[in-house]
């Protein structure tokens, strides 16, 4: 029986590997974001159209954040009038201090949509994000 020359082996083992990134984009998406100093961290990231995204909301912070998510429109509600908790509504998330939460959404349509943090100040302190849908 004959042995495979190094180089072949190479050769199968890179193209393995580019073949691994070409898989089906339909496939479930997970971002974790971050909050820290009551930033949001990415601040900005894409998504496909139609595919599940997971986003895993990591509080770094000693107090308590939300996570909205939608159009200006969206935002205008909330802006004038913050609920006590989220959580029943997967674009609208409540976030205790020092926790971590999950929420699966899927954007039908491509475009651009922001995530604030609408508690009292957070905004004008910065902490918006952008999600394009691509």
């Amino acid at each position: 029986m004959r042995r495979p020359s190094v180089a072949l082996l190479a050769l199968l083992v890179l193209l393995a590997g580019l073949g691994a990134g070409c898989g089906d984009a339909s496939g479930p998406v997970r971002v974790e974001i971050r909050i820290h100093y009551s930033q949001f961290d990415p601040a900005a990231f894409s998504v496909p159209q139609g595919v599940p995204v997971t986003l895993v909301l990591v509080n770094e912070d000693p107090i308590d954040h939300e996570f909205l998510i939608g159009d200006e429109a969206f935002h205008e509600r909330h802006r004038r009038g913050t609920e006590a908790q989220h959580g029943a509504r997967p674009d609208e998330v409540s976030i205790a201090a020092l926790t971590t939460v999950e929420t699966t959404l899927v954007f039908d349509a491509p475009g651009t949509v922001r995530y604030i943090c609408h508690l009292p100040s957070h905004e004008a302190y910065g902490m918006v994000g952008t999600l394009t849908v691509t």
